[in-house]
């Protein structure tokens, strides 16, 4: 049995810590930050709170991760899969609700790793995880729209739900602003083109300070006033905020646990996945557990900053990678640099276009839609194309909690009718084959079923579904036979609603008096049947190891039951 243990990898990459390290993952930390810079900036006033709060999650929730975490690499901070979920928070029960949800979340990231459930987090379905992340980039870029073309909705509100943002928009597309517009598409160009020329120096940042010059140049000698920008509708401050606990809110806490339970998913999803993209990147084995306690630690301290929820970041993991960090120090440096970056530098934010940053998010939008995959997984079995085009559907219509419940449970669902599908039951009732099931020639001869006997043989899982269609089929044959063996040697396990069945059938058989034999349980099943007290109603002596010795024992019982002469 495995022990707990919580060993980040920060400990264990300092045994070897030399000064080449240092500088590598210093030039890497610094890359990083400035990579993560518009991006922070971006995810927080999307999310709808602040930039800094971005910006304040990336400090105080990178550091953490990589000071707490099982990747060597890993780079933590806001993410666009949480755009869709922190805004809908935000907007229902305001900033308080986003805190109190973050900091629930983080508790349930800390007991995944603590109960050693990183590996199970993995099994979530891969339909399933490309429904939602197509979702959530096809609701981020909708979020966008108005930015993107400088929209004016005369005083209305923006809804909240898909359809009714699209209907805004179309009745409003006259109040287009061509600068805006054109402001988002250089960006946008900015972005795309900057890649084929370095790709050392981030597309985003390029963007946010080429365009943003160029629009203040604009305002200042061309008098053009008409591009938004960030200080048109938020004041920003230059630092870190004091700590604060919520006043919490059982009433809120109740209603908020659903919404946790998603973004602790979420973040789990994210995270273990960009640390095992970032193994086979540097030949390395992320601790699963470790990470997730890493996880919850940062989303239990960032919000009580005011930041928002954080998760491992494949995009700055990745440039973390390229740029030559190889330990979480590097980590740790990119969250010093947006630190002085918040502390010296925040100011200027204010002079960025919005429609910069919508540009920026268009783009990360693209990028996570994956609709090469999507176009590709429509070949796949019907099945899971249907787990995909629900969970996505339901992640653009709806929000991402119903997504990934109904998804969960339609997968379960599929599951559970595919094993049921792979179950076989048979009856043989004159002779038994002993070479049919073997790819060996074995020569054996076929072995004889007694009269007043007969064989049910089970190939697969003995759980719910199958219990029940075994009990429908022995009700539906209607024989009576003197003993019923069941071959039970392909079963690899049994649950309580197998173990009630067999009591059932066991019961009822004693009552029209005939005797049930098991023949070929397998270890597994034989602890569970015995420590259910199965054995106790069936007898031990009707408990074989093989076909042999259960035909023995039925011609015993037949035997034993015929008058004698």
């Amino acid at each position: 049995m495995h022990t707990f243990s919580f060993t980040p990898k920060l400990l264990t990459t300092l045994r070897n810590y030399s000064k080449a390290h240092l500088m590598a993952d210093l030039m890497a930390g610094i890359i990083v930050g400035i990579v993560a810079l518009p991006l922070a900036i971006a995810f927080g006033i999307a999310s709808g709170v602040s930039p800094e709060k971005g910006i304040i999650t990336a400090v105080v929730a990178g550091f953490i991760i990589s000071l707490l975490g099982g990747s060597r690499v890993q780079i933590g901070g806001p993410t666009g899969a949480f755009i869709i979920i922190v805004y809908g928070i935000v907007q229902q029960y305001g900033e308080a609700g986003l805190l109190v949800a973050t900091l629930m979340a983080g508790i349930l990231l800390i007991l995944l790793g603590v109960f050693r459930l990183g590996a199970v987090i993995k099994f979530i379905p891969y339909p399933i995880i490309i429904g939602f992340t197509s979702g959530i980039a096809v609701t981020i870029f909708t979020t966008q729209i108005a930015d993107l073309f400088g929209l004016s909705f005369a005083g209305e509100t923006v809804p909240g739900d898909f359809i009714g943002k699209w209907m805004l928009y179309f009745r409003h597309f006259d109040t287009i602003n061509w600068w805006n517009t054109a402001v988002a598409a250089a960006s946008i160009l900015l972005i795309v083109v900057t890649p084929r020329f370095s790709r050392k120096i981030p597309g985003s940042l390029v963007a946010i300070v080429g365009v943003t010059i160029a629009a203040y140049l604009l305002k200042t000698y061309l008098g053009i006033d008409s591009i938004s920008t960030i200080g048109d509708r938020f004041s920003i401050r230059a630092e870190l905020p004091d700590m604060a606990l919520p006043a919490l809110d059982w009433a809120a806490v109740r209603e908020l646990f659903p919404v946790a339970i998603t973004i602790a998913v979420l973040g789990a999803i994210e995270s273990l996945l960009s640390a095992t993209v970032a193994d086979g990147m540097i030949g390395d084995k992320h601790d699963s557990n470790t990470e997730l306690i890493a996880q919850g630690a940062a989303n239990l301290i960032a919000p009580l900053f005011g930041g928002i929820p954080a998760t491992g970041a494949i995009a700055r993991t990745m440039a973390n990678i390229n740029n030559g960090g190889r330990s979480p120090v590097a980590g740790m440096i990119h969250a010093v640099v947006l630190l002085l970056i918040l502390l010296f530098l925040m100011p200027l934010a204010q002079y960025i276009p919005m429609a910069c940053l919508a540009g920026v998010l268009t783009v990360v939008a693209y990028n996570m839609s994956g609709w090469r995959t999507f176009k590709t997984f429509m070949k796949n079995p019907v099945s899971d194309v249907s787990v995909l085009l629900i969970t996505f559907f339901l992640t653009v219509i709806f929000d991402l909690t119903i997504a990934i419940e109904v998804g969960l449970l339609i997968a379960c669902v599929l599951f559970m009718r595919r094993v049921m599908e792979t179950t076989e039951i048979s009856v043989i009732r004159n002779e038994i084959d002993p070479n049919q099931d073997s790819d060996l020639v074995l020569h054996e001869e076929h072995l004889k079923i007694p009269d007043g006997a007969e064989v049910y043989e089970i190939n697969g899982p003995y759980f719910f579904g199958i219990a029940t269609r075994f009990e429908e089929m022995m009700a539906q044959m209607g024989d009576r036979p003197r003993v019923r063996i069941i071959r039970m040697r392909k079963v690899p396990f049994i649950d309580s609603t197998g173990i009630h069945n067999l009591s059932n059938l066991c019961r009822m058989s004693q009552r029209e008096k005939i005797t049930v034999v098991l023949s070929g349980v397998n270890e597994t099943v034989h602890k569970t049947l015995r420590k259910s007290g199965f054995y106790e109603l069936l007898g031990e002596e009707n408990i074989c190891p093989n076909i042999h010795w259960a035909l023995e024992r039925a011609n015993e019982i037949i035997s034993s039951s015929q008058p004698s002469v």
